[in-house]
């Protein structure tokens, strides 16, 4: 019976130190966004391997020739 004088207490301090964080955590912005960070994966700006970029083209145009030839064969 004792131990709930000190459990009761801190438990309820506990909670008051959990809402007072999660309120200073909605003030700051931080759950401004929820659906951003779930859709930047979708717009993802890296170049798979293999594929060339635009300072490769530059360096070796008879490669970039090549490989244009083999994913349009329609071209001349």
């Amino acid at each position: 019976m004792e131990a709930l004088y000190l459990l009761i207490p801190l438990s309820v301090l506990a909670v008051f130190a959990a809402a007072w964080i999660f309120l200073r955590m909605s003030d700051s912005g931080q759950f401004d966004d929820m659906d951003g960070p779930a859709w930047s994966i979708l717009h993802d700006d890296d170049s798979p391997e293999g594929r060339s970029t635009p300072s490769d083209q530059a360096a070796h145009p008879a490669a970039v020739e090549a490989v244009d030839a083999a994913q349009h064969p329609e071209k001349p």
